[in-house]
C-alpha cells in the first residue's frame, strides 16, 4: 500500500496505525500519580480553559510536571449508576513503593467547589486529607477501567473507543458483582492506537483493541498470549522495560500480574519513543508469590520502521516509527 493510499483510503490515525503494522507496545505513559474527576460532557478546551476549579487543578498538575513529577489528570464522565447528584467524584491512584503490582487508590465523593482543596491534599498536602473523610469511599476491591472517547481530541478515539466502552459497559460490568466499573475518559495519549483502555489499579494500557479479545483481557481467561498485540505497556516502567516486560509476562503467565517489580536501572534512558536509540540493555527486579528475588534481563534492538499517522485526517502527514524486538532474554539471580 503507498503513503498516498494509505492517506486516502484510511483517514483515521489508528486505522493507519493498525494496517501499517504498529506495535503499540512501550507506548504507555509511565506515572506515578493519576488524579481522575468526573466532568460532564463535553470536554471542549473552553471548559478547561473556563472553568475556575478546573483551571486550579490544572495549574497544579502542570506545577507538579515541571517539579519532574510524573503525574496525569483525566477526567471521567458521569454515569447514571456511578455518579450522585451534588457531588464530583474523585479517583487517585499512585505508586506505592519501589517495588509494585498496582497502584495504591483513594476515591471520593465532594462537593464541586471542594474539588481543587482536595487535589491539593491528595497531591502535595497529605496532612489536609483529615477534612475530607467523611466523603471517602471504601472502593479499593473495584477494578476501573478506563476507555477514551475523547473526540475533540482525535476522532479516532469517538469512531472507535465509544463502541468498546458500550460493549464493556453494558456486557461486562453488570456481570462483575460490583467489583467492575467502565467508565469513558479523556484522553492518554496514543489516539492512534484507538481504542485505547486504561485497566486500573494496576496502571496497563491496552491499544488497538476489539471484542474478540475482552473476554480476556476482563476476566483472564485463556491464554495471555492472545492480548500481545493489544498491550501498550504497564505504567510502572519506561518505554524500554515495558518492551521487555510484555516478553516476561508471555512467559510467565497470569501469575506476573501480582508480582512486585521494579525497572533495575542500566542505561539512564528516560524517553518515551526515543527515534535515536538502536540498542538498550534493560533488567527487571520481582519478588515472586513465594517472596524469592530474581530478575530478567534483555536486549531491547531496533527492528525495522513503519509509517504511522500522528492524528486522524487527510491532510496529516505520515510519521516513521521505529519498531523494537527483545533478545537474549534471561533470567538471573540480581
Amino acid at each position: 500500500m503507498s503513503d498516498s493510499q494509505t492517506l486516502s483510503d484510511c483517514r483515521f490515525c489508528s486505522i493507519v496505525s493498525k494496517n501499517n503494522g504498529e506495535d503499540p507496545i512501550g507506548t504507555a505513559g509511565t506515572c506515578d500519580h493519576w488524579l481522575m474527576v468526573e466532568l460532564a460532557l463535553p470536554w471542549t478546551e473552553k471548559l478547561l480553559r473556563e472553568d475556575p476549579k478546573v483551571q486550579s487543578v490544572m495549574a497544579l498538575i502542570q506545577k507538579l510536571t515541571l517539579d519532574g513529577v510524573k503525574v496525569r489528570a483525566l477526567a471521567i464522565a458521569p454515569d447514571r449508576e456511578y455518579s450522585r447528584p451534588e457531588c464530583t467524584r474523585v479517583l487517585y491512584y499512585h505508586r506505592p513503593a519501589k517495588f509494585f503490582a498496582q497502584f495504591d487508590k483513594q476515591e471520593f465523593c465532594i462537593p464541586t467547589a471542594t474539588l481543587p482543596d482536595l487535589a491539593a491534599a491528595l497531591l502535595t498536602q497529605p496532612e489536609n486529607l483529615s477534612q475530607f473523610e467523611s466523603y471517602r469511599q471504601e472502593t479499593q476491591n473495584i477494578r476501573d477501567l478506563l476507555v477514551c472517547t475523547h473526540g475533540n481530541v482525535d476522532v479516532a478515539c469517538a469512531r472507535f473507543g465509544y463502541p468498546i466502552y458500550e460493549i464493556l459497559r453494558q456486557n461486562y460490568a453488570p456481570k462483575s458483582n460490583s467489583q467492575l466499573r467502565v467508565w469513558r475518559c479523556s484522553h492518554f495519549g496514543g489516539h492512534r492506537f484507538a481504542p485505547t483502555l486504561l485497566d486500573l489499579p494496576e496502571g496497563r494500557y491496552w491499544g488497538h483493541l476489539n471484542s474478540n479479545v475482552l473476554d480476556t483481557l476482563v476476566w483472564r481467561t485463556g491464554s495471555v498470549k492472545e492480548l500481545y498485540p493489544f498491550y501498550r505497556g504497564w505504567a510502572g516502567l519506561t518505554q524500554f522495560a515495558q518492551i521487555v516486560e510484555r516478553e516476561i509476562w508471555m512467559y510467565e503467565g497470569w501469575d506476573w500480574l501480582n508480582y512486585h517489580k521494579a525497572e533495575h536501572p542500566i542505561a539512564a534512558i528516560e524517553t518515551y519513543e526515543n527515534k535515536n536509540i538502536e540498542e538498550v540493555e534493560v533488567q527487571i527486579n520481582f519478588v515472586d508469590s513465594n517472596r524469592n528475588e530474581s530478575a530478567y534481563r534483555a536486549k531491547v534492538e531496533a527492528n525495522g520502521e513503519v509509517m504511522s499517522l500522528s492524528a486522524s485526517g487527510d491532510q496529516q502527514p505520515l510519521m516513521v516509527v521505529k519498531q523494537y524486538q527483545v533478545n537474549g532474554l534471561t533470567k538471573i539471580t540480581p
